[in-house]
């Protein structure tokens, strides 16, 4: 048995898909709620549900569909601990998704295109900056490439303008820096930072 998120931007996000007998199914959106989601997220070490979607938001998926009615309390160890009805009348334009606490997506704004800008990020649904104190050529490269966007030229600074604060510190060349070491609105490594920008070649 095994539990995955499909189709969102990153594997915190997207919708859910469970492997049973060695077949990947869905899960129906009926009664589909917060309790249900948080259970996954936990389960795949994303942190919490802050949103949930019916109606396959994240196009649809393939294979049985193989729970329908989930009834999690939310204190579940696994969806399959998660009282559901086998029998369904669903169809796969009902799959259900969510996007979890953990979810992690970047942009860059503010340049001439999508590959240069300040670089801001998503966390637990709320927009961060991205403080330069430890921004150096190894994380704006991960990031370049995370995007598509090739590797980074130069690193202009910013102001700080939303509400949260991310600090990275790669140590290698990860598929994105959601695999490096990071923080979130801690006051001390981000004191008398700027905001990281990257100009990709790409």
């Amino acid at each position: 048995r095994a539990l995955r998120l499909a189709g969102g931007r990153s594997r915190c996000e997207g919708r859910v898909e469970m492997e049973e007998a060695g077949a990947w199914g869905t899960v129906c959106d009926d009664a589909w709620d917060m309790a249900d989601a948080d259970v996954v997220c936990r389960q795949l070490q994303c942190g919490w549900a802050i949103r949930i979607y019916g109606n396959a938001t994240f196009g649809r998926g393939s294979g049985p569909i193989l729970r329908d009615d989930v009834g999690c309390t939310g204190h579940e160890e696994t969806l399959w601990d998660c009282p559901a009805v086998p029998e369904h009348d669903c169809s796969h334009k009902e799959d259900a998704g969510v996007t979890c606490s953990e979810h992690q997506v970047w942009r860059l704004s503010g340049g001439r295109d999508g590959c240069a800008g300040r670089v801001e990020g998503v966390f637990r649904g709320v927009w961060s900056t991205v403080c330069d104190s430890t921004w150096y050529e190894l994380e704006a490269s991960v990031l370049c490439r995370t995007l598509g966007c090739g590797e980074p030229l130069r690193q202009p600074s910013f102001s700080h303008t939303l509400p949260g604060r991310m600090v990275y510190q790669c140590d290698s060349h990860q598929p994105s820096l959601a695999h490096c070491l990071w923080t979130y609105n801690k006051s001390a490594p981000c004191h008398q930072s700027r905001a990281a920008g990257v100009v990709c070649n790409g």
